[in-house]
C-alpha cells in the first residue's frame, strides 16, 4: 500500500530529517538514501522498517546538517606535507601548480571529528526515533487507502456470496434432472442393445456419475472460505494479513473453476463466471494489503 511520512528533530547545532514513502510490492524491500557520515546505521534503520512496515516497496531519505565547528574535519597537516613533498621531488626544478582542493581530497588527509562515535551514537538514537514517527505517518495514510480497499473488497465478497447462495439453491435441482436424464439415457441404451441388465448395476453406474457431477463439497469449500475470508477483514488481529487473503484467493478461484467444470447447467455456469470475475478483482486488490 502506498504511504508518506516524515519526520525531523534538531539536537544541538544538529538537525536530522527522515522521509519514508512505501509502494505496492508483494514483498517487502528497502532502499536507504543516507549521507555518508550515517552509512554505519543502513541496516539498523532497514530493520526497524522491516519491523514497522512488514510489506511494500519503502524508500528512505535521510539528511543531517550540523552548524557547530565541532563538526568540522581536521587536516592532517603531516599527510598533506608528504604529498607535497612527493609532488615537488617528481616535478624536479619546475614549477609544481598545487590544487589545495584536490590535495584535501586525498587519502588521510581529512580526519573526522574525534568524537566520531559519540556522534554516531547520537545520531542513531535521533534517526530510530525520527524514522519510527515517519513510519507511523506512513501507518496512517496506509489506513486510510485500507479502509477504501477493504470497502473495495467486502463489495466483491457480496458479489461472490450472492451467486454462491444462487448457486446452492439450483444445484439440487439441477442434480436430480442430471439423474433423471441419466437414467434415461442408460435405459434407452439397455432397450437399443436388447441386454438385460441387474437394477443394482444400473443405480451403481447412476451414483458413480452423479458423485462426478456432485458439487456440494466444492460449494461448502468456497462458503468456508468466504466466512475466512470475511473473518480475516473484520477481526481485531492487528498482524499483517495481505499474503493470507492473496492465498485465499486462490484457493476461492480453484473452488469456483471445479463448480464450473462439474456443473454443465447454463444458469450456474453465468452465476460462476460472475464469481470468477468477483475473485479476479479480490486477488489484483489484496496486493496492495498489508
Amino acid at each position: 500500500m502506498t504511504g508518506f511520512g516524515e519526520a525531523s528533530r534538531q539536537v544541538g547545532s544538529a538537525h536530522y530529517f527522515v522521509e519514508v514513502r512505501s509502494l505496492n510490492s508483494k514483498y517487502f524491500k528497502a532502499m536507504i538514501r543516507l549521507p555518508e557520515d550515517l552509512q554505519p546505521l543502513e541496516a539498523e534503520l532497514e530493520n526497524l522498517l522491516r519491523h514497522k512496515l512488514s510489506r511494500g516497496s519503502v524508500f528512505l531519505t535521510a539528511k543531517h546538517s550540523d552548524t557547530s565547528g565541532g563538526a568540522a574535519h581536521t587536516i592532517n597537516q603531516a599527510a598533506l606535507a608528504n604529498y607535497v613533498q612527493q609532488l615537488s621531488s617528481i616535478a624536479g626544478s619546475g614549477k609544481v601548480n598545487l590544487d589545495l582542493g584536490a590535495l584535501v581530497a586525498l587519502p588521510g588527509v581529512l580526519q573526522p571529528p574525534a568524537d566520531e562515535e559519540k556522534r554516531l551514537a547520537e545520531a542513531r538514537a535521533v534517526l530510530n526515533d525520527i524514522t519510527a514517527r515517519a513510519c507511523e505517518g506512513v501507518l496512517a495514510m496506509r489506513l486510510r487507502e485500507g479502509e477504501i480497499v477493504r470497502a473495495d473488497l467486502l463489495a466483491n465478497r457480496d458479489v461472490i456470496a450472492d451467486r454462491l447462495r444462487l448457486v446452492t439453491q439450483r444445484a439440487p435441482m439441477v442434480m436430480a434432472e442430471y439423474e433423471k436424464r441419466l437414467k434415461s439415457r442408460i435405459a434407452a441404451m439397455i432397450a437399443e442393445l436388447g441386454v438385460t441388465v441387474e437394477a443394482v448395476d444400473v443405480v451403481r453406474e447412476i451414483g458413480i456419475a452423479a458423485e462426478r457431477a456432485d458439487t456440494s463439497e466444492e460449494i461448502s469449500r468456497l462458503t468456508a472460505h468466504i466466512d475466512h475470508f470475511t473473518q480475516l477483514l473484520s477481526g481485531p488481529d492487528p498482524r499483517p494479513v495481505g499474503r493470507t487473503l492473496d492465498f485465499l484467493t486462490q484457493e476461492m478461484l480453484r473452488e469456483a473453476n471445479t463448480i464450473a467444470s462439474k456443473c454443465q447447467d447454463a444458469e450456474i455456469s453465468r452465476w460462476t463466471v460472475e464469481i470468477k470475475g468477483a475473485i479476479d478483482r479480490i486477488k489484483e486488490q489484496v496486493q496492495n494489503v498489508e
